[in-house]
């Protein structure tokens, strides 16, 4: 490790460094993130943005005393690097190691628990109300990036720091990116003020007069940058955050420590809430993530020479066939459009972008929004099929409920990245979309077992007249059981393998939902090698559950076992239990689910074998079973 890196151990040691080291400081960081993610993946693109940032950051501040929220919390590294934890690293993402992203219960550092979008200024206001009625003197300091601002709920939370009368600080973090590149009104109007060279020219001519003045005229410069009424505040257009009620400071150099460091100082100054529109780059020193930041904002192990990853990929992804399905049907339908919020990459509808750019919306991080404009979408006598992370589907929950299901509006929600998702942790398992989603009255909710049945339910979808939702994971695509080809039908599972009418007894039926059939067939020969007669079904429809194949492998079993890769609260498996013991009550049964718990970051594998989520596991616990 570097000489000046070594040094920082624990919260503060920045301030023991030399002033004239910081640059080189900032360059060990930006290595040591280099090199530490290259081996284990992570964000890295939005932390090498942030490295003078957060230096200044912690130069000004005193942690843990003071408080920093970042708001998603993916360009924490850097932060968590400041404050003691770079021994950490090798261990990044993985099961039991350091978060990549900001937790409370790692670190007294961690002022606020955030993986999710457009948080932060709620809940650093929260914050620093709690201080004040408690009569506390901390600083309290939001760090939000520009694409968040797509999200309403930072402007609702804007909306009422204005009304505070003690320091409260937002940093925005102008980086004109958010995953992809921005979108919307928001970002127009930060890329005039980022841009305006009228303002940028005569602030320079003002500013180069003053020098010339003899004795007084820098000093005149440093004054006239502290008035409420100074040039910058006369002449940047629109002013939208002063006419809010927030003091403005900026456009500053983002990756200009010293300037950075100059104005958080004066920000803490001022008894009400500051914003301090900070410019840096995504990216900023390594040429392939500034050159194209979106694919380093998330990535898998890479070689830092190439930039390129070290995943080899060998089947195409439950995402890259949902991509692929749904430009072959919008070719024939001219109704179909699609909805994304601020993820056309990772959701895959780049390329219907590309091929149908009218019909592609990218509404930004703000799923709410893209729920009811899907919804009026679909009033309007269009197709709207709205792809998004089941995570962050939560967050449009109300508009699924409220302004979908209760006009019964066709939207399809192809809710990706659903179950376990790995190394983001709990703010990204996506456990609980079978319960949220079934309890919702109108909803259809469909779980497709290989890469096959999901084209297969797309173009299902896509002709239905009602709300209904796609459930696929992350990863490559099962290929297995390709023989089965069976048409969707609605509400009707699929029975995969029927074991003889005569078998002997006990005897087991499998039912699984999506992802875990590929377990279920594991899991079946298992059984049967130890000669234990064995049913399986894809159950496809998780809702409505198809109660006529539930009634037949009750009739043919001692012994039924359902499986997801969803919470047990609300999942397919209570439904089919409380039918089962109501109609069959001597008919015994196993839901194989996710506990009732948050779900921590880890590789799949080593999480469901945590859970005892994985065939082995399972096949043991039906074993066991059938012993008592």
């Amino acid at each position: 490790m570097s000489m000046v890196l070594e040094q920082i151990n624990k919260p503060g040691d920045i301030k023991k460094i030399p002033e004239e080291q910081y640059g080189v400081l900032a360059e060990e960081i930006r290595q040591f993130l280099l090199e530490k993610v290259s081996q284990t993946g992570g964000h890295l693109a939005s932390n090498l943005g942030v490295v003078e940032l957060t230096m200044a950051l912690h130069l000004v501040l005193n942690l843990p005393e003071d408080k920093i929220i970042w708001d998603v919390g993916h360009q924490s590294y850097v932060h968590k690097i400041l404050s003691g934890r770079k021994d950490g690293f090798d261990e990044l993402r993985k099961y039991h190691g350091l978060s990549g992203f900001p937790k409370r219960k790692e670190s007294v550092c961690d002022a606020f628990d955030t993986g999710h979008s457009s948080t932060s200024i709620s809940a650093g206001l929260g914050i620093a109300q709690a201080r004040d009625l408690q009569n506390e003197n901390y600083t309290v300091v939001s760090v939000i990036g520009d694409g968040a601002l797509t999200g309403g709920m930072a402007y609702e939370a804007l909306n009422n720091a204005a009304r505070m009368k003690k320091n409260f600080i937002i940093i925005l973090n102008d980086n004109n990116m958010s995953i992809s590149e921005n979108v919307g009104g928001m970002s127009k109007y930060l890329n005039h003020v980022r841009s305006d060279e009228g303002y940028i020219a005569l602030k320079r001519r003002v500013q180069r007069a003053l020098q010339q003045v003899p004795v007084v005229g820098d000093g005149m410069i440093t004054k006239i940058s502290r008035t409420k009424n100074s040039i910058k505040q006369l002449f940047i257009p629109g002013m939208l955050f002063e006419n809010m009620g927030i003091t403005y400071f900026g456009p500053v150099d983002g990756h200009d420590l010293n300037a950075m460091v100059r104005i958080i100082k004066e920000a803490k100054n001022i008894d009400r809430a500051v914003l301090i529109h900070v410019l840096t780059k995504k990216g900023k020193g390594y040429a392939p993530a500034e050159k194209n930041p979106e694919r380093f904002h998330g990535i898998d192990p890479f070689d830092i020479e190439t930039g390129k990853s070290k995943k080899k990929k060998t089947a195409p992804t439950y995402t890259d066939v949902f991509a692929k399905k749904l430009c072959e049907l919008a070719k024939t339908n001219s109704k179909l459009v699609a909805v994304t919020a601020a993820m056309p990459d990772g959701t895959g509808l780049k390329h219907f972008a590309k091929q149908y750019p009218s019909r592609f919306f990218d509404v930004g991080i703000a799923e709410q929004h893209a729920v009811t404009s899907a919804a009026g979408m679909a009033a309007g006598g269009l197709k709207p099929v709205v792809a998004v992370y089941s995570s962050f589907l939560q967050r449009g929950y109300d508009q699924i409920l409220h302004d979908v299901c209760i006009q019964n509006l066709p939207v399809v929600f192809a809710v990706d990245r659903a179950g376990l998702v790995g190394s983001d942790g709990e703010t990204h398992q996506g456990i609980f979309d079978l319960s949220y989603l079934s309890e919702i009255p109108g909803m259809t909710v469909f779980a497709p077992k290989n890469t096959w049945e999901l084209g297969a339910a797309l173009e299902f979808a896509v002709a239905f007249d009602a709300p209904i939702a796609l459930r696929y994971p992350r990863g490559e695509a099962y290929q297995g059981l390709k023989e089965f080809v069976q048409p969707v039908e609605y509400g009707k599972s699929e029975i995969l393998y029927l074991h003889p009418d005569d078998a002997k007894k006990p005897s087991v039926a499998l039912l699984a939902v999506g992802s875990m059939v590929e377990s279920a067939v594991t899991v079946r020969e298992m059984l049967m090698s130890q000669e234990i007669a064995c049913d399986l079904v894809n159950v496809r429809f998780v809702k409505p559950v198809d109660t006529e194949v539930l009634d037949k492998m009750a009739k043919r079993n001692t012994l039924l076992v359902t499986m997801e890769e969803n919470v047990l609260r609300g999942g397919y498996g209570q439904m089919a239990i409380g039918y089962i013991h109501q109609n069959y009550p001597n008919v015994d049964m196993i839901n194989i689910a996710l506990p009732d718990a948050y779900v921590e970051h880890g590789d799949v594998g080593s999480l469901k074998r945590e859970l005892k989520l994985d065939a082995e596991s399972i096949t043991q616990t039906i074993l066991e079973r059938i012993q008592k």
